[in-house]
């Protein structure tokens, strides 16, 4: 069987009209889209530092949380409590 100018299928039909319109964007001379991209990478980096040092805190409170439970279970004996 022989495929010729006749063949088509949807997938790659949608495939090409894609990547057709990505290559006639990429050539747009409009320059904004790029000041657009650097703000949303530094927007996505300080939201990135946030949780970063949100979880540090977090992380450094249940370390010291879990410690005590650890210190208070150690030296538990039946009559008492922590």
């Amino acid at each position: 069987m022989r495929f010729g100018r006749s063949f088509s299928h949807p997938a790659v039909d949608f495939l090409i009209t894609f990547l057709q319109a990505r290559v006639e964007r990429a050539r747009d001379d409009n320059t904004d889209r790029g000041a657009s991209a650097v703000e949303w990478v530094i927007i996505s980096a300080v939201v990135v530092a946030i949780v970063g040092v949100v979880a540090a805190i977090l992380n450094a409170a249940l370390s010291e949380g879990a410690n005590k439970v650890g210190d208070c279970i150690k030296g538990a004996d039946a009559g008492s409590t922590c």
